[in-house]
């Protein structure tokens, strides 16, 4: 065979392959959306229509409301704040006042005595003052707490509401990929079946089919793990069926400027007002230490009844016979019994309470560094993750689709190998998957602003 023979086998070899390509193409763009319909009818509990309603699906802000009524951690912490009212209400309680009854009675003789003196505690010296102020800050800590526990809890599930979201989109476009390649292969066995290519070829898509079908069970996975962890956080059993809604890229709003932010946010986020609480708190119990180191006092008031005889003779009135005298006297006693702080005056509780209220100063001017610090650094987090994304949506995304492109189109000329074209096309499942994460970074850091600046947005109020 003469080299110009070659040549022309050669052109038409390529040009047969050419148009096998052409035809593969053309053949998955026309029956693309055709073959993700029956994916997604095939087999819906496999699919990731069974996480997205459109219509009947959570939205955020549902799955928001739903989390803070029924979230079971939320509610012990509520109960405890119910607590705190009724111990607030014993302590407004005045002391029980106390009855003491005792009596006396002689050996041999008829002499005998009955004594009922009952007391009242005045508790001097600010005390029951004190033991209200304590437990209204104790109160007050509670509903903070309960507070902050809300606003942590809004935000994680904002947060899992969209890496659900991101997980569903890897998913959705893993599902696309599974379905282009399993109409590859198919068309490939097809031509190596007609001798218009190689048998290694329709190997190597088949080894590419089943490692994008391991990545779609992996992409599954996921989106149940999240899931199940998100009906954890809204109270829902794992076995309840649960379906959402929203596009991770339209939930992106604007955010309030940092400049208004910071000293709202330091004035009004429940952790720093929990920490002047326990400030305040150790203050009160100072107060009290000073209060139980003053005298107190008990009010008492009693009748005691006693019965005398005398071994005398004496004369009946009315008989004028010799009796013996015997004497039956009634008497009422009051006073007040005191207690003398002379021994213990509450020294300890007093050092104990300024030291405390040392370390709650501490904490609380640590706790509003704490809070600057965390909004700021939510600020720089978001603007940096919009710039990515936007990098990511202009420069990246349409650029790696054209480059992908182009070496498809090299492969059909054969200027490129069947593995230029799988790797180039594993980049470009990368930077999709990387352009996903960008847009869930943009929600998060979004959220992240939400929960430092404690925005009303945040928990829906």
């Amino acid at each position: 065979m003469s080299m110009r023979s070659i040549k022309v086998s050669l052109k038409r070899f390529k040009s047969r392959r050419a148009i096998g390509v052409g035809l593969l193409c053309t053949a998955i763009l026309l029956l693309g959306p055709t073959i993700f319909a029956q994916t997604a009818q095939a087999d819906p509990a496999k699919s990731s229509v069974r996480f997205i309603d459109p219509v009947n699906g959570f939205a955020v802000e549902q799955a928001v409301e739903r989390a803070l009524k029924d979230n079971g951690e939320l509610a012990a912490m509520r109960t405890e704040v119910e607590a705190g009212e009724a111990l607030l209400q014993q302590a407004g309680a005045r002391p029980n006042p106390t009855l003491e009854v005792k009596g006396s009675k002689q050996f041999g003789g008829t002499d005998n005595s009955l004594m009922v003196e009952g007391g009242l505690p005045l508790e001097l010296g600010g005390r029951r003052a004190a033991r209200i102020s304590i437990a209204a800050k104790e109160l007050e800590i509670r509903r903070l707490a309960a507070a902050e526990q809300e606003r942590q809890l809004a935000a994680e599930v904002r947060n899992k509401f969209g890496e659900v979201l991101a997980a569903v989109m890897r998913l959705q476009f893993t599902e696309k990929t599974l379905a282009l390649a399993k109409n590859n292969v198919d068309l490939v066995a097809a031509q190596v079946s007609e001798g218009s290519r190689p048998p290694l070829e329709q190997n190597m898509e088949t080894v590419e089919l089943n490692r994008i079908r391991s990545m779609r069970e992996s992409a599954e996975a996921a989106v149940e793990l999240r899931m199940l962890e998100l009906k954890n956080l809204l109270g829902i059993e794992p076995r309840q069926p649960l379906a959402i809604r929203g596009e991770l890229g339209e939930m992106i709003d604007t955010i309030p400027p940092e400049a208004t932010s910071v000293e709202r946010a330091v004035q009004s986020r429940p952790d720093v007002q929990g920490a002047r609480a326990v400030e305040a708190l150790a203050a009160a119990r100072g107060s009290q230490a000073r209060a139980e180191g003053r005298i107190d006092g008990e009010l008492m008031l009693g009748y005691q009844r006693m019965r005398s005889s005398f071994p005398l003779l004496d004369i009946n009135d009315q008989t004028a016979a010799l009796i013996t005298m015997d004497e039956r006297m009634n008497f009422l006693t009051f006073g007040i019994r005191l207690t003398l702080p002379l021994r213990d005056r509450k020294e300890g509780m007093a050092a104990a309470a300024i030291s405390e209220g040392s370390a709650a100063r501490s904490r609380r001017e640590f706790s509003e560094l704490t809070a600057r610090r965390e909004i700021a650094a939510a600020y720089v987090r978001y603007d940096r993750a919009k710039r990515s994304a936007e990098i990511y949506r202009v420069g990246v995304r349409d650029q790696a689709a054209a480059n992908l492109d182009v070496v498809r189109q090299t492969y059909e000329l054969g200027s490129r190998t069947l593995l230029d074209h799988i790797a180039e096309q594993r980049r470009f499942i990368d930077i999709e998957n990387g352009y996903i994460d960008a847009l869930l970074e943009v929600y998060l850091s979004r959220t992240e602003i939400l929960r430092a600046t404690n925005a009303p947005e945040l928990t829906n109020k």
